[in-house]
């Protein structure tokens, strides 16, 4: 069977590890993108094989059970931040005056489009404003500037796909990387607008990125510490977290990272300000 864009593919060198939506050929050579890895990668036609219907179905499965889990702990994470946030503003008298919040304004960047679909409906399930744009990894750094001082997010998440070939040089290469130097280019971009690392927070990066060089850019998150493959969805429980952390109380590394479905191998960073601001009292629209 002729394997064409758009089939969703495994490996047979990597065992079929992975499933893989293939996204371009060119003569013998696929460019393949994981269904649901930030993984990009070139690979021969002849390596290639379709997977079946009722394999694609049982992947699917698995991958939804793994994102459920983690958006039920992200959730239990939210509830006790809800309950102590209510008490500290309530001073205890949790009856006693209703509050209201200004949330935060995501920017999330997203080199893929389905996978920012994905990641738009995530923000909207835990109830995050935010700007999706799909844009061409290479073409970022040039569009950041204008589109920072259009929407002025409050966090900005630069991704998309990427991954490291140990043929194209050592791991601290970054020209070995496919798109970690488009990523840190955007990422120096933003902080010419905003250096302040508590006013605008920044995640960046994709499967196996160049973490080092995305920290030294100025990014508050990044992957890939361990150069291994994050889940699409990964950077929303990161913005998450930081939107609804109240900005008196600062993020540890770990409580940012503990709620993905990758953990501290996909992901790294530094302690972080939270961005949620409360106030009194809520007045309901009709004035009363």
């Amino acid at each position: 069977m002729d394997i064409t864009t758009g089939d969703l593919v495994t490996r047979k060198s990597y065992n079929h590890d992975l499933l893989f939506r293939v996204a371009s050929i060119k003569k013998d050579t696929a460019i393949i993108q994981g269904a649901d890895l930030r993984l990009e990668a070139d690979a021969p036609i002849n390596d290639l094989e379709i997977a079946a219907g009722r394999e694609i179905v049982k992947r699917q499965e698995k991958e939804k059970e793994k994102e459920e889990f983690s958006y039920r702990l992200f959730r239990q994470d939210y509830q006790l931040m809800k309950e102590k946030r209510t008490y500290q503003t309530t001073d205890g008298y949790l009856n006693e005056g209703r509050f209201f919040q200004l949330p935060a304004k995501v920017l999330h960047l997203d080199g893929d489009q389905t996978y920012l679909r994905k990641c738009i409906s995530l923000y909207q399930r835990v109830g995050l404003q935010v700007h999706g744009i799909h844009i061409n990894e290479k073409e970022m750094p040039d569009e950041i500037g204008s589109l920072v001082k259009r929407i002025q997010p409050d966090i900005i998440v630069i991704t998309g796909h990427d991954s490291y070939s140990k043929n194209k040089g050592m791991k601290n290469d970054l020209q070995a990387y496919r798109h970690s130097k488009y990523f840190a280019e955007t990422v120096r971009e933003a902080r010419r607008i905003n250096p302040n690392l508590d006013q605008l927070v920044i995640f960046a990066g994709a499967c196996q990125s160049h973490f080092e060089s995305l920290i030294r850019a100025g990014a508050n998150f990044a992957s890939s510490p361990l150069r291994v493959n994050i889940h699409a969805l990964d950077p929303v429980y990161i913005a998450a977290k930081i939107a609804y952390t109240p900005f008196m109380e600062s993020v540890g590394v770990w409580d940012a990272l503990r709620n993905t479905l990758t953990g501290e191998k996909g992901m790294g960073g530094i302690e972080t300000r939270g961005l949620l601001r409360t106030g009194m009292p809520y007045l309901e629209e009709n004035g009363e």
